[in-house]
């Protein structure tokens, strides 16, 4: 098992490692829409997001593998009425990948720094 740390991502707001490979998977850490270059969340939901899959890119860009790769997605939102937006962004990150990543969304009361939307992935690595 090796730790997973690019600075083109946030750091970790807490104790956790941003993602762990063990054998051919990578465990990304769930990421919110902190803006690297600013360490500021972003402001709209939308932008939360688009940041939020930047991030994940970055990460698995810095592990040797690509959102062609993901396996799995897990999204928590803190306002389910927003899943049709999650949805519209999800779809253009998600566009050019052959194989569609299983999903799991959740509804969730708060989320750290105040965050409308947290992600993590599952990918497979070479």
């Amino acid at each position: 098992m090796r730790e997973v740390f690019t600075d083109r991502a946030p750091k970790p707001v807490g104790p956790y490692s941003q993602a762990v490979i063990y054998e051919k998977l990578i465990f990304v850490s769930g990421q919110i829409g902190i803006d690297p270059s600013t360490g500021k969340l972003k402001e709209s939901f939308e932008d939360q997001v688009r940041q939020i899959f930047k991030n994940i890119d970055e990460i698995l860009l810095s592990s040797g593998t690509s959102r062609n790769m993901v396996l799995r997605v897990v999204v928590y939102m803190t306002d389910l009425s927003k899943f049709k937006k999650f949805n519209e962004v999800y779809e253009e990150y998600f566009k050019n990948v052959r194989v569609k990543p299983v999903r799991t969304t959740v509804g969730v009361f708060a989320l750290p720094l105040e965050a409308q939307v947290e992600i993590e992935v599952m990918a497979a690595v070479s």
